[in-house]
């Protein structure tokens, strides 16, 4: 794998990189980091799917970003249920003939199981099994399914690029973040995993994470003063996504960008 990659050095020079022909999918995209990141391919050259549950807030992301014409496309998906996803693979079949970056970014966050979980923390064993398998659902299986469907055509065409996003390790042990946690350690180790089991396959796999709390509406409003630091606006992703998704990253696997350090080296 590429762990000091020549795309990856200057990278903060090649902001502008160009997108034009490149046809991606972003789940997730409706609101919060998904929605930044189809405007920022899309201003990039992009031909962008917005796949999330069908629903007034696709409708609206998808009419915010209609000057972008043909380029943007809303395509309804819930990335836990199988044939959903096998319609959106349809879907792209049939409508761009091949996807060439797929980003897996849907996600549900801590507030839905507990809507103070940044100032109450809710132990573990008290969190229903309802609550739990609902994040994990969407967060770690619906990684594994929506790259399962779309991968076996990358792979026969020898080219492709798979971008998961996720969150600091931190959340990952802090006290009250079941199953939120769990969710993003088990898809970062799908990611890795993913990336050595498509080596030498020329479909690259990487992480991509905001380096903070983001202002993605998980977190309450009614608690927002209660934290130690500010929210990060989502366009933070905005540079680091664009190269990920580009030429300029060809070779680059099974590594994990930090949005907030970009266009530093892969973080831990």
């Amino acid at each position: 794998m590429s762990t000091d990659p020549e795309g990856a050095r200057g990278a903060g020079e090649r902001a502008a990189v160009r997108l034009d022909g490149v046809r991606i999918l972003v789940t997730g995209a409706s609101s919060g980091l998904g929605r930044a990141m189809a405007r920022a391919l899309l201003e990039g050259g992009a031909t962008v799917a917005l796949a999330s549950r069908p629903g007034p807030r696709l409708d609206a992301a998808v009419s915010a970003l209609a000057s972008f014409g043909p380029r943007v496309w809303a395509l309804g998906l819930d990335v836990r249920d199988d044939a959903s996803v096998a319609r959106a693979r349809r879907w792209v079949d049939r409508r761009w003939g091949a996807l060439d970056v797929l980003i897996n970014n849907a996600g549900l966050g801590m507030r839905t199981v507990n809507p103070r979980f940044m100032v109450e923390p809710t132990p573990f064993y008290a969190v229903s099994p309802d609550g739990f398998r609902a994040v994990i659902d969407t967060n770690l299986t619906g990684y594994f399914l929506v790259a399962r469907a779309f991968v076996p055509p990358m792979v026969q065409a020898g080219r492709g690029k798979i971008i998961n996003i996720s969150m600091n390790r931190e959340t990952m042990r802090r006290r009250g973040f079941v199953p939120y946690g769990p969710s993003r350690a088990g898809a970062e180790s799908l990611s890795y995993i993913m990336a050595e089991d498509l080596a030498d396959t020329g479909v690259t796999v990487n992480l991509l994470l905001p380096g903070g709390a983001a202002d993605t509406g998980m977190i309450p409003d009614d608690t927002r003063a209660e934290l130690s630091r500010p929210l990060l606006a989502p366009e933070i992703m905005a540079a680091p996504i664009r190269f990920l998704a580009s030429s300029a990253s060809d070779g680059v696997t099974g590594q994990r960008f930090i949005a907030t350090q970009f266009p530093a080296h892969p973080g831990a």
